[in-house]
């Protein structure tokens, strides 16, 4: 029963009136667009080693509301995670000590947004703890796979001239996914994120700095500097090619003890072609002679190196991903935006020719409703890094 609760969400009664997340016009240029999303999620782990597997369900709500007026604009967003059955390692410490693998997702309740804005014609800024997410969230992200969203305390500025976009953040903390309850609940320090592009008719190009110089996170003190390029050309009758190159480098910075230098590299070629989605890709995070790696502490992680999350930080040795993924969208009438993906990843070391595995990362989902579900799963087999790691979830969530 525990396995199918995530689906019970869509048979939620929805009146056929105004929705929930509809703008309420207050009058003299004034408006009030209400925040409401639920999310309910079945996650199972099966790790070698570990005395049991893990069991979590957990229902995260978020609810708030952003009050505009003309260009200003004042948003406040409280976010709740209750754990419905918690056979699971939820990272916070004084739970004893825990048989079961961990499931980042503990319970919480905390404010998760509080920002004061002022936009015209895509200049601005924004003021307070907000959500940043810069490009494919390689770098800067919100973590929005796990319950609890990242967020920073920070002050953003945002231009548009014309095919050119500045973008440019000062951050104080990183308020992480671990909860008001962890020791990690937020990573002080000073923290600068620029970054600039150009959008052409075929390509779309950015450059970016990030400079993150932690007051107790030492380790992870880097300052990166990097591009980015992806482009997209039609091909008539058949489909769509893609493509993506980036390069970095990244060096110590602030406090951190350690002197690095490490390269990242990343390259995925995509076909679109009779309602598939192909695509191969090569991800490299440097390793500077086995001592210390690339790292990328500020991102979303999950969206990266596979699914069952056993590189959320980068080995010393480095990090090398050759990839392929093949997905297919459906057109079936009664479950509009039904897609399959699958994707297969090898791992290996940058420094020293170490082999750490290969993982299979499948996932299913569609719409009910006004309810997205989703059925994934993940397989992490160990050659020499970690352990064998299987993992599966079910998912319902609603946003307006």
């Amino acid at each position: 029963m525990a396995v199918l609760a995530p689906f019970l969400i869509a048979g939620w009664p929805h009146p056929a009136s105004a929705a929930p997340g509809d703008t309420i016009e207050i009058g003299g240029g004034a408006s009030l667009d209400p925040i409401l999303a639920a999310r309910l999620r079945h996650e199972v782990v099966d790790q070698a080693g570990a005395p049991d597997d893990a069991e979590a369900l957990t229902l995260r709500v978020r609810a708030g509301a952003e009050l505009k007026i003309e260009g200003f604009s004042i948003l406040a967003e409280g976010e709740g995670t209750a754990a419905l059955a918690d056979d699971y390692n939820d990272t916070l410490p004084g739970n004893g000590i825990e048989p079961f693998p961990v499931v980042a997702d503990p319970e919480n309740f905390e404010l998760n947004r509080l920002q004061v804005s002022w936009t015209r014609d895509g200049t601005g800024v924004t003021v307070g703890r907000q959500r940043i997410i810069l490009d494919n969230a390689r770098f800067v992200g919100n973590v929005g796979w796990r319950q609890n969203e990242q967020t920073f305390d920070a002050v953003r500025g945002q231009a548009k001239l014309g095919p050119v976009s500045l973008d440019a953040t000062y951050s104080i903390s990183q308020r992480t996914v671990f909860g008001v309850d962890s020791p990690n609940s937020h990573f002080d320090g000073d923290i600068v994120l620029l970054n600039g592009g150009i959008d052409l008719p075929v390509i779309d190009a950015k450059a970016f700095a990030y400079l993150v110089d932690y007051d107790t996170r030492v380790a992870f003190s880097s300052q990166t500097y990097g591009v980015l390029a992806s482009a997209g050309v039609d091909i008539p009758a058949v489909g769509k090619l893609n493509a993506l190159a980036s390069y970095a480098r990244q060096s110590d910075y602030g406090a951190n003890p350690i002197a690095y230098d490490a390269d990242y590299i990343n390259a995925r070629l995509g076909l679109a072609l009779f309602g598939f989605d192909l695509a191969a890709g090569y991800e490299e995070l440097g390793s500077d002679g086995g001592v210390a790696a690339f790292q990328t502490p500020l991102a979303t992680l999950h969206a990266f190196n596979g699914w069952a999350d056993m590189f959320l930080t980068t080995p010393p040795t480095g990090l090398r991903d050759h990839y392929v993924t093949v997905g297919r969208s459906f057109g079936v009438p009664f479950l509009p935006g039904l897609k399959a993906d699958l994707t297969y990843h090898e791992f290996d070391s940058d420094f020293g020719g170490l082999d750490y595995g290969s993982e299979w990362d499948a996932s299913l989902g569609f719409k009910v409703g006004p309810a997205a579900l989703l059925a994934k799963y993940a397989n992490y087999r160990a050659d020499g890094f970690a352990v064998d790691t299987e993992k599966f979830w079910l998912q319902a969530e609603i946003s307006f």
